[in-house]
């Protein structure tokens, strides 16, 4: 069965857990069982802020190094889920699932790939 990551998109400095409706973590609570139940969720999680990152590029021959926070960047990688779906169709719906829960002033996106099996795996 193929595996599929999706890549959690926020705009880094607009999202603040703080001002999230009450329901917020019951409902992710409820749909994490959910999907874990059903034998979907391989592995979940979020990720610490780009303050706390580093980036390092190969350009040239040479490896460069930029620390966070990419004040460059609008649109960070705020966590990620790797799941095991039948097809592209029901990773798109756990993940229109995932992100109905979100509270609605909040702007949450997901990239959905296909992860590209090793021939022979």
């Amino acid at each position: 069965m193929p595996r599929y990551l999706t890549l959690v998109r926020i705009e880094e400095n607009t999202i603040d857990m703080g001002d999230a409706d009450p329901g917020f973590e019951e409902r992710m609570g409820a749909l994490f069982e959910e999907i874990t139940k059903a034998g979907v969720m391989l592995d979940t999680a979020g990720l610490k802020p780009t303050a706390e990152a580093t980036r390092i590029t190969w350009s040239d021959g040479k490896l460069s190094y930029t620390d966070g926070p990419f004040t460059e960047t609008k649109e960070v990688v705020g966590g990620y889920a790797m799941m095991q779906c039948k097809d592209m169709a029901e990773a798109m719906e756990w993940s229109k699932r995932f992100l109905a829960v979100h509270p609605p002033h909040w702007k949450v996106g997901l990239e959905v790939r296909e992860v590209e099996e090793a021939p022979g795996a």
